[in-house]
């Protein structure tokens, strides 16, 4: 097995931010959860929406993207896979992430639908409630993948949320035999308790048939996975089925369980709360990162944790500050 090129490879939605500070009455208004992610199933439908949005800001985002960003700003080397459309935003995902520092080179897809948009509210608590326009991430054909790409990544990290469409989940299940096929990891990141309602079963075969190493999921993922009224029920249901379990807590910190060993860290402590956009992403970045690095469960959880507080201080779910540095603070 030859030595990796990347210490991540990462597959996901090609999806440009869009962020604007909301009201929780707005949230209700336009009916939708609090906190969740919503599909939009038309250019119309996320026009509309986006006509009501106040002021924003623009950013290349999509969670596996996300973290991959956070992995170079670490100094790590990352990839990204991920279908964007041949257009404006397009044009933006792309040069914010090469700008990052992460390979990605995903030809772009002609014609309708435009590049995947996300609408992001947050509300004054710091709640992000998203409303994704998928657009053409969801034609991510297997075709597209990069084999020599994932090959060379020592970890392939795969987004729930691609689950959705069926282009992109055939080309991450080749992405698997692929990685796999070379000795590599993989990382599967659950995304969203809604994601898991749809396809839930689909994970759990993934997870059964012994497909992930390396499992990502907040308390609230962990147990509607499970269909488990208790957290640690859940916990060991789970932990006895993927040889690392990696759970986001929110305040309470974060744990990773692998083997005999379980490690709990709290959260960093911050100055305050603007937006929780990205946070998990950001954590993954970390932990990731300490994993393609050798760094033990603990280093890596404190490296995901560093991430996390730095993210959810400033709006957006790109790093402003200096990981690098702060990284290097916190472990010596």
């Amino acid at each position: 097995m030859t030595s990796p090129t990347y210490d991540v490879v990462a597959i996901g939605n090609a999806i440009v931010d869009i962020l604007a500070k909301a009201e929780d009455s707005f949230i209700e208004e336009i009916g939708v959860a609090k906190g969740s992610m919503q599909l939009i199933f038309s250019p119309e439908e996320a026009d509309a929406l986006y006509a009501k949005m106040g002021p924003g800001r623009e950013v290349s985002g999509g969670s596996a993207g996300n973290t991959v960003a956070g992995i170079a700003a670490m100094g790590g080397k990352a990839a990204f896979i991920g279908q964007v459309a041949d257009d404006q935003l397009g044009e933006v995902f792309a040069h914010d992430l090469r700008a990052a520092g992460v390979h990605f080179g995903t030809a772009v897809r002609p014609g309708q639908p435009t590049t995947a948009r996300c609408l992001i509210f947050v509300t004054p608590d710091g709640q992000r409630t998203m409303n994704t326009f998928l657009g053409a991430s969801q034609f991510l054909p297997a075709s597209a993948l990069d084999e020599d790409v994932i090959a060379a990544g020592a970890i392939l990290y795969l987004e729930g949320y691609l689950w959705d469409p069926e282009e992109p989940r055939a080309a991450m299940r080749k992405a698997i035999d692929i990685a796999r096929a070379n000795g590599r990891k993989v990382a599967f990141t659950l995304s969203d308790v809604f994601c898991i309602s749809r396809h839930g079963d689909d994970f759990r075969k993934l997870i059964a048939d012994g497909l992930i190493d390396i499992l990502f999921a907040n308390e609230s993922e962990l147990l509607a996975l499970c269909e488990h009224e208790s957290f640690e029920q859940a916990v060991e249901h789970i932990h006895g089925k993927v040889p690392l379990l990696v759970v986001t807590r929110g305040e309470d910190g974060a744990m990773a369980l692998q083997g005999t060993e379980r490690v709990e860290v709290a959260a960093e402590p911050i100055e305050r709360l603007v937006d929780t956009t990205g946070a998990g992403d950001m954590f993954a970045a970390g932990f990731l990162f300490g994993q393609a690095q050798g760094r033990g469960l603990k280093e890596s959880l404190t490296l995901g944790a560093v991430c996390a507080a730095e993210i959810i201080q400033h709006y957006g779910a790109r790093a402003e500050a200096d990981l690098k540095k702060l990284a290097a603070e916190k472990l010596g």
